[in-house]
């Protein structure tokens, strides 16, 4: 096996939470209320919605996905859900710099070189070159035909990734580590914050 090579579960499809807007020639994220389910695959328009979001749309009491029944592929919390710090090359979407909060490996001239992780609020690298809290779950969807895909759920929020970490050791805790079997939900929930000015988010 190749050294280095992360071995991540085959992606059948992306589970967001809003969409990517031009602005003034520039491409911005813009938060939606509702989750949607696309495939892989994008044109002009944006991402292909996947065959199994317009059924969960229909199961939706107001036409907007706030709940997916979900099932983990593993038993591990660590296998299902992979976060870490990144910083990202902006012009082709590269990662410049992946750390832990301890260690992590840099991109430079010189080739990849693992350096001191201090987190993106500590470290000059990473301050100069937007470097974030990544945090990537993995789940299989109810109805979805590939007994071994992936929809992958990203988020670069730190309370989001928090409360997925939290769930899912307290689930491998009360299951006995058998959290594969267990029937779950992916909910989406609006919270408030002094941040937020009292706006839910």
């Amino acid at each position: 096996m190749i050294k280095g090579l992360a071995i991540t579960p085959p992606v059948i499809g992306r589970i967001s939470i809003g969409k990517l807007v031009q602005k003034d020639n520039k491409w911005l994220p813009e938060k939606d209320d509702s989750f949607t389910l696309t495939t892989q695959v994008q044109n002009r328009d944006g991402w292909l919605l996947h065959p199994l979001h317009q059924p969960l749309v229909d199961q939706a009491s107001n036409g907007k996905i706030r709940a997916i029944p979900v099932r983990l592929l593993f038993n591990s919390s660590e296998l299902n859900l992979r976060a870490e710090y990144s910083a990202f090359d902006r012009s082709n979407g590269r990662p410049l710099c992946v750390g832990n909060g301890e260690t992590a490996r840099r991109s430079s001239k010189e080739g990849l070189e693992e350096v001191t992780c201090a987190g993106p609020d500590r470290c000059p690298f990473g301050q100069s070159t937007g470097c974030k809290l990544y945090g990537r779950l993995n789940v299989q969807v109810d109805g979805q035909q590939d007994a071994l895909g992936t929809f992958i759920f990203r988020t670069t929020g730190y309370n989001s990734v928090r409360t997925l970490a939290a769930r899912l050791k307290y689930f491998e805790a009360v299951s006995g580590g058998l959290t594969h079997y267990l029937p779950l939900l992916l909910r989406l929930r609006a919270k408030t914050t002094t941040q937020s000015y009292r706006t839910p988010v």
